[in-house]
């Protein structure tokens, strides 16, 4: 039997690609993520930065150092449009950074707690008996700005978070309202049964990154169908996202900020590969920590 999860919504997550979970973390948890998220905004130093852009198309994707070595570090990325044409920041430092990442699940106390050393996670790790042996890596908080907070286009997980074959899921903790006005979340349930990873987004031998097209069947060729569903969450309310399911959200048009956590697991050796194709690299320092104290029971790899 699930250890935290019902039976329902482990068949519902099976079944959409995702799972809303209300009132995963308490309002005192939340509210402490939150807060320690505005502290590090506080606390970036433009001066130093080397004003790096996220952005979220098929072109001109993040493919710096600043980027490409964030792993194991908490690092500052910018929205698009708050920078103007001379790299400059055109608006308040706090409304200017996309996201913080990607190291926050490992050097921040606060992060490292709901990520690394929650036992909820863990249950619902057993519960969904998705993978033997994860490892957690690019966490992050989104801030999603008002009014400029970009646009993500319809995309899956695995395409950033390859692994072979694919493995990734996603945790996703809202940590303020998330409305249709500041960019909630949108899924196309199903859409993990029949879309293929055509692609994965790669470190280039040349520099920076791009993506490498996949093999695909010519069965698995055929557009997912369906209508995208959104979904509003309340501060602390938990997304699990399957990394093929389909996913986008809306640019930010209201006068209010979306924080939200993320994070990300993938399966392990042997059960899984993950390469140094791969954007985000693990470190000698600073492998990918393993989620569960020993390896989950899975009945049919």
């Amino acid at each position: 039997m699930p250890e935290f999860l019902t039976q329902e919504q482990v068949e519902k997550f099976y079944s959409d690609g995702y799972l809303v979970i209300p009132g995963f973390l308490a309002s005192d948890e939340t509210g402490a993520l939150l807060a320690r998220s505005k502290k590090y905004l506080d606390a970036f130093s433009v001066e130093d930065h080397p004003m790096t852009k996220f952005t979220t198309g098929d072109h001109d994707h993040v493919g710096d150092d600043y980027f490409l070595n964030s792993g194991d570090k908490i690092r500052y990325f910018l929205e698009e449009d708050a920078v103007d044409k001379d790299g400059k920041l055109n608006r308040d430092k706090t409304r200017a950074v996309n996201k913080i990442g990607h190291g926050l699940h490992e050097l921040d106390p606060l992060f490292r707690k709901v990520t690394l050393e929650n036992d909820k996670v863990k249950a619902i790790v057993h519960d969904l008996k998705y993978h033997h042996d994860p490892v957690a890596l690019q966490s992050m908080v989104i801030m999603k700005q008002p009014e400029i907070g970009g646009e993500v286009g319809e995309h899956n997980d695995s395409t950033f978070l390859y692994t072979n074959p694919p493995s990734a899921v996603g945790f996703w903790i809202a940590l303020e309202k998330c409305t249709p006005h500041n960019g909630a979340l949108s899924f196309l349930p199903g859409s993990h049964r029949t879309a293929s990873i055509i692609k994965r987004f790669v470190r280039l031998p040349q520099g920076g990154t791009g993506f490498e097209a996949l093999p695909v069947n010519a069965d698995s060729t055929t557009p997912p169908q369906g209508e995208y569903v959104l979904e509003t969450c309340e501060p602390g309310d938990l997304v699990l996202i399957h990394g093929s399911v389909l996913h986008k959200s809306e640019r930010n048009t209201s006068l209010n900020t979306r924080f939200a956590y993320t994070f990300h697991m993938i399966e392990s050796p042997p059960y899984a590969e993950y390469d140094s194709k791969n954007w985000l690299q693990p470190t000698e320092a600073t492998p990918f920590p393993h989620v569960l104290d020993k390896p989950n029971v899975i009945s049919v790899a």
